[in-house]
């Protein structure tokens, strides 16, 4: 942070631009959900950053163009969200694309990676389900600033009664106590957090998903960082991930991972 500092200093005496007095990002510092295993969550090792697949992929592209990275713990999700749109973090590593998160941000193209979003039930009280307005008429739990598609999005705030809270456990436990009918979140995370709740045995996924949406790294339009020279450099990068199957590796592998730190309450 002080390399930031001086950074903007030099940008004042100058009458530059941050991105303009430095020739070269040096350190990108990224945040992101930090209740989403196996995607990111907090690290149990090293309070304030941020571990799973989506900090495997920034660690993996910091090595590639020679960055050091930071995959930080900024706080619950929608304070992290804040901290990229003012441009205090550089950008958000997994990031639903929406024409309104695209007013702050850079999406870097292609998606490293998608998730399905689903529909989540007590498993005694199930419900016929086959779209969207199958849950009219019901009251259905999600996170507060959290994205399903922007199509979803648009459906939900026009049709359904959708109640946010801030936190992924506090939208199982809601669902769990008869407080909502079902809860929209997404099938990995939700399966790795209601396990480590010991709740996965009274829920139910109902198919098909809800949505089944890329996740992409998103760069603050408030960023010194964010400079066309690197978007398309990321922009490469991700290309080659789309071809191959190494993020869903990391997928795997922290998923595991994830098991191993955060086991079932009894």
């Amino acid at each position: 942070m002080l390399e930031r500092r001086a950074c903007w200093l030099v940008a004042w005496l100058m009458g530059l631009s941050c991105a303009q007095a430095q020739e070269d990002c040096a350190e990108l510092v990224v945040t992101g959900n930090p209740e989403y295993p196996p995607y990111l969550w907090r690290d149990p090792n090293m309070p304030g950053q941020l571990i799973g697949a989506n900090a495997d992929l920034m660690h993996y592209l910091g090595s590639k163009l020679g960055l050091r990275v930071q995959v930080r713990d900024v706080g619950p999700w929608p304070r992290a969200q804040e901290e990229v749109r003012l441009g205090r973090i550089d950008g958000i590593a997994g990031y639903f694309r929406t024409d309104e998160r695209e007013q702050d941000v850079d999406f870097i193209q292609p998606a490293f990676l998608s998730t399905p979003s689903m529909v989540w039930v007590r498993r005694d009280e199930v419900f016929a389900y086959r779209q969207w307005s199958d849950l009219k008429g019901r009251t259905g739990g999600t996170l507060v600033d959290n994205s399903y598609g922007q199509a979803f999005d648009e459906y939900a705030q026009a049709n359904l009664d959708l109640e946010p809270v801030p936190s992924a456990n506090q939208a199982f436990e809601k669902l769990l106590h008869k407080r909502n009918d079902y809860l929209v979140y997404e099938r990995y995370p939700g399966a790795a957090l209601s396990q480590r709740l010991g709740i996965d045995q009274a829920l139910r996924v109902l198919e098909p998903p809800i949505s089944s949406e890329g996740l992409y790294l998103a760069l603050s339009k408030a960023s010194p960082c964010n400079t066309q020279a690197l978007r398309e450099k990321l922009s490469a990068l991700m290309q080659g991930l789309a071809d191959g199957d190494l993020a869903e590796q990391w997928v795997t592998r922290n998923l595991e991972r994830w098991n191993v730190q955060s086991p079932a309450q009894p």
